[in-house]
């Protein structure tokens, strides 16, 4: 497969449609992550179908004093990675053809969930984000739009766009693509030295640390509903041979801290060490948040249950890094 560069809108909409087209949005500099991004619109779209690869750095997501000047662009690279995970076409506009009238006086508002975590460190940054989204889709007006789970709180708020303005489009959440060591592949990972990347690795341990704390949480309120609360509980814990002490389920449960407090403690205390590493690891942001509007999930003991992503960010060097991972609390009874 040869896959085709396209540079204006004109170019794409020339193209003959027959199945399903599917657009993977990016800003270059791909990498594995991106490539899987691309094989999956590759299965969904089939092969009678179509796979749009956008690359374009978008000014409007670049606050003062960001890395728009320094973000890499590497487009001859990212073809090559394009038509390797298969891909059909990559449109890679020029600024003036996504903005022809210079920066658009009519944008999209990311509302309130823009400005927290990330919109509150970024301010105005998912307003730029939605702003040409929105404007790539109706470019390439696709049937299905894929986009890395990484960036949690931009996928929450374009499936969000996507339904509050009634987009004709499948949106598809892809789960991030990590290196062996754990760390998440990004763009910005090319920024870091040897030193800096072995401090990186913080972002993945905490998010780790919480999880495996989580699954803890969640083995105890298992084991807890497995034996009623009476006397024949207490006979059969001792029928197994087990401490009283180690074996009561909910006694532990209660002693310990509630579900959200213990994952973020877990997490906290392996980034809490990494502030002290060389070089040190600058903390913006942990939280355990709502994925439908990334407000903090408080603690509720061990009574809270549903979706959840523990979020972190923070700066090693000069670089700014972002990082996630889903859970879910209170398995049904």
């Amino acid at each position: 497969m040869t896959t085709t560069l396209l540079r204006t809108a004109a170019e794409l909409h020339a193209r003959v449609r027959a199945g399903r087209r599917a657009v993977v949005m990016t800003m270059g500099a791909l990498h594995e992550g991106h490539a899987t991004l691309i094989r999956t619109a590759r299965d969904i779209a089939g092969p009678d179908g179509e796979v749009v690869v956008t690359v374009f750095v978008n000014p409007l997501q670049f606050g003062k004093g960001e890395d728009l000047d320094r973000y890499p662009r590497t487009l001859d690279a990212d073809l090559k990675v394009a038509e390797q995970a298969g891909a059909d076409a990559v449109f890679a506009p020029a600024v003036d053809e996504v903005y022809p009238g210079g920066e658009p006086q009519v944008r999209i508002t990311a509302g309130p969930m823009g400005e927290r975590l990330e919109g509150g460190s970024r301010p105005g940054h998912f307003d730029g984000m939605l702003t040409v989204v929105a404007k790539l889709l109706h470019l390439t007006g696709p049937d299905v739009a894929l986009y890395g789970q990484k960036d949690a709180q931009q996928l929450a708020l374009i499936r969000r766009m996507v339904r509050d303005l009634n987009f004709g489009v499948e949106i598809v959440g892809v789960p991030t693509v990590r290196e062996e060591d754990g760390l998440a592949l990004s763009s910005r990972n090319r920024y870091l030295s040897t030193e800096e990347r072995r401090t990186a690795l913080a972002l993945s341990q905490a998010l780790f640390a919480g999880r495996d704390r989580h699954a803890a949480q969640e083995a105890l309120r298992a084991r807890a509903r497995e034996v009623p609360a009476t006397r024949a509980r207490a006979e059969a814990l001792s029928a197994i041979g087990e401490s009283r002490a180690a074996a009561d389920a909910h006694a532990v449960a209660k002693a310990v801290p509630g579900a959200a407090a213990a994952v973020r403690a877990a997490a906290r205390l392996v980034l809490d060490e990494a502030v002290r590493l060389d070089p040190p690891l600058e903390l913006d942001y942990l939280a355990l948040v709502d994925p439908s509007d990334f407000t903090e999930i408080t603690d509720h003991g061990d009574d809270f249950t549903g979706e959840a992503v523990l979020a972190v960010a923070a700066r090693v060097g000069t670089t700014r890094l972002i990082d996630n991972i889903p859970l879910t609390f209170g398995a049904a009874s």
